[in-house]
């Protein structure tokens, strides 16, 4: 209980005082934001602050933070530090770097941003590579959600049904302005993820049923099957600790933020809220389980978040954890087309104001969804995993490369960067859904190549400061650049 609660004060107070010096580093201003100069009442719309808090975390929520969290319990209590200093000293700062950049550009998609700071090879690299992630995501959070529907119901509504229900429902959500659906139904669906949380956390506290561990007792990896925690303990626990699925989804809100000064509470301040939010998904799985094997016979599903909200909450927490595994998930999978949407038509300078334009780009992305839908599940989510902190990656180098350009702190994003260089390369060498298969098949122990990854860390970040140490002094001798 001690470690659990010294968990969530670090989170608050990271949100306090890191979250303030990394605003003091960007510096937003006065300035109109693109929701105000390029208003089209489509997808550039001005919202109150806390409606744009509550989409955007709905936005980089969805499950993740749970079944994400829930995965990551495997390792035991060591997975609340990631959670904790992966979310306050990366993935807040990657996720607000990524909305304030996005308003310094005109509401750009990740894409542009990256080909802006990173140079033009790495702009096409990345139109390719964040589309084929935001589609892959989409294909996940309908699958999911299909599934759990196909349970709950009559057995002639099959999970192929609800797919195509779901389907629907996301070209209905992807075309229309974002203030009619996304804006009016999110906010009350990310308050519902906060109060399904809030439940499950105070009843691991409060209700005297539960025995949490300490950290100080179990600082092992305590994986039933002996998984190293490096760097499979980072790419099990994205959302919550660092996600690169979150730059995808903050231009899009970068789009409806009436000031810059938003910037603090809404992106920072949304992912620290889902922090917390996997920090008690987290708790409950250490928790609730008698044992790792037990957690893992529960595959980490939607059935285990049911009987968890169950135990916990009883007939509500039932109806908040059908709302936690199949609204959330929707939700993410939506505005994952959306943004494959806008990414597009940032790509081929489509003007998406138009019905015409809209329908141009929705309905091929929506029918390549249906397309991947028929491939295994358990593949696609295995790739999906690895793009997504890949592309974290990447966008941290493009906003460490951003704030030597403007002579500022660059070290808030290129520490995290190389880190996640490590961890991204590494579980590529290493895990079998990657080079992993090629050792196995020639019968080399892959632990061998564990080094690989973290020497091409040192190496990306050797080069990050040797092309920069070149073109500009260091930041603190210069004066601060105005955009």
């Amino acid at each position: 209980m001690i470690t659990f609660l010294l968990c969530v004060a670090f989170l608050v107070v990271g949100y306090a005082l890191y979250g303030k010096f990394v605003t003091k580093v960007f510096d937003p201003d006065d300035r109109e934001t693109p929701a105000i100069t390029l208003a089209d009442g489509v997808d550039y719309v001005a919202m109150p602050t806390w409606k744009v808090f509550l989409i955007q975390l709905l936005n980089i929520a969805g499950t993740g933070p749970i079944f994400g969290a829930l995965g990551g319990a495997l390792f035991g209590p060591v997975a609340y530090l990631w959670i904790i200093f992966g979310n306050i000293f990366a993935g807040a700062v990657h996720d607000f770097m990524c909305g304030m950049m996005s308003m310094r550009n005109k509401g750009a998609s990740v894409s542009e941003m990256t080909g802006k700071y990173l140079g033009k090879t790495m702009l096409q690299v990345m139109r390719v590579f964040s589309v084929i992630l935001l589609v892959m995501c989409g294909v996940v959070f309908t699958l999911g959600p299909a599934g759990l529907l196909a349970m709950l119901t009559p057995g002639h509504l099959d999970s192929k049904f609800w797919m195509w229900v779901v389907i629907v429902y996301y070209f209905v959500a992807t075309f229309v302005p974002i203030d009619k659906v996304i804006g009016k139904l999110y906010p009350i669906f990310g308050i519902c993820l906060m109060i399904m949380a809030a439940g499950v956390g105070g009843s691991l506290l409060f209700s005297g049923n539960y025995q949490m561990p300490e950290l100080w007792d179990s600082f092992y990896n305590m994986h039933p099957t002996g998984t190293p925690i490096w760097s499979f303990m980072f790419i099990s626990i994205a959302c919550g600790a660092i996600s690169g699925f979150h730059a995808t989804q903050s231009p899009m809100m970068a789009r409806c933020c009436k000031s810059e000064k938003m910037g603090r509470r809404v992106f920072y301040g949304a992912m620290v809220m889902e922090g917390v939010i996997a920090l008690v998904w987290c708790a409950a799985g250490v928790t609730f389980y008698e044992t790792k094997e037990a957690l893992q016979a529960s595959g980490m599903s939607s059935a285990a978040v049911y009987e968890i909200c169950n135990a916990a909450l009883g007939k509500v927490g039932g109806l908040l954890a059908l709302v936690g595994v199949v609204a959330c998930p929707i939700s993410s999978g939506d505005t994952a087309y959306r943004s494959a949407r806008l990414t597009i038509s940032d790509w081929l300078k489509i003007d998406q104001h138009t019905i015409k334009n809209r329908l141009l780009v929705t309905v091929p992305l929506l029918a390549i969804g249906v397309v991947i839908c028929h491939v295994d599940y358990s593949m696609v989510w295995r790739y999906f995993s690895w793009c997504n902190q890949t592309l974290a990656m990447i966008m941290l180098w493009a906003a460490a490369v951003y704030l030597a350009q403007k002579h500022k702190n660059y070290w808030i994003c290129a520490v995290p960067a190389t880190f996640m260089s490590a961890v991204s390369m590494t579980y590529f060498t290493v895990a079998p859904e990657c080079l992993g298969i090629l050792w196995k098949a020639l019968g080399m122990e892959f632990s061998a190549y564990y080094p690989i990854g973290l020497v091409v860390g040192v190496v990306v970040a050797i080069a990050f400061f040797c092309v920069f140490n070149k073109k500009i002094k260091p930041y603190a001798a210069q004066p601060a650049v105005v955009d």
